[in-house]
Parts: C-alpha cells; sequence; structure tokens
C-alpha cells in the first residue's frame, strides 16, 4: 500500500520560513517524478514545484527564488523549503508522486499525501 505523509506545516508570521517533508512508503520512490502543490481556500489545487526522477526541477513563477525542493531518495523524502513567506501563501500544501514524469497536470499523479497546512498570518 502506497503511502505520503506530509508534515512541517504551521503558522508563521509574515516574512517567515518553514521547512515541509513527504515521506512515502509502498513504492519505488527513485522512479517517481515528486511534486508540491497548494489548495489556498476556496481555490483550485495549484501546482508549486516538481522534482524529476533525474532532479530536474521546476518552479511556479509566484514562489520562484523563495521555495526550494529537494528529494532524499535514499530517505523516500521530498521536502520544500519555504522561505519569505507572505498571506497568500496560505494553503494546505500536498505532495504527490507521478509516474509518468508530468510535473504540472494533477491528473498525471498517482498518489497523493493527506496535505499539511500552512497559515501566514500578516
Amino acid at each position: 500500500q502506497v503511502q505520503l505523509v506530509e508534515s512541517g506545516g504551521g503558522l508563521v508570521q509574515t516574512g517567515g520560513s518553514l521547512r515541509l517533508s513527504c515521506t512515502a512508503s509502498g513504492l519505488t520512490f527513485s522512479n517517481y517524478t515528486l511534486g508540491w502543490f497548494r489548495q489556498p481556500p476556496g481555490e483550485e489545487r495549484e501546482f508549486v514545484a516538481g522534482i524529476s526522477r533525474g532532479g530536474n526541477i521546476v518552479s511556479a513563477g509566484s514562489v520562484k527564488g523563495r521555495f526550494n525542493i529537494s528529494r532524499d531518495n535514499a530517505k523516500n523524502k521530498v521536502n520544500l523549503q519555504v522561505d519569505r513567506l507572505t498571506p497568500e501563501d496560505t494553503a494546505v500544501y500536498y505532495c504527490g508522486a507521478s509516474y509518468d514524469g508530468h510535473m504540472y497536470a494533477r491528473d498525471a499523479y498517482n498518489y497523493w499525501g493527506q496535505g499539511t497546512q500552512v497559515t501566514v498570518s500578516s
């Protein structure tokens, strides 16, 4: 049974930082493209950042330079370092695993975690 479990969310002030982590089990982790998405209140889930099997990274324009995705295949973990947070970053953050390698499309992801809440106060 495949599981993705996110952690590291919380309440921070504007300008603060968090480190989100997602630990996977039940799959061959190194075979998957990994992505972080977020869903603000009342909005659709949107792409934040992704990292391919080979380590290529793509980030959404709104987070470029502030968010950094990384993966550790030995630990079956994908991390998202989020810096210089603003209230617009408030959302539930989800990690996903995509076997076919497409990063941007939600439908390309085979597995999702349950999400971790990030709330940024002004």
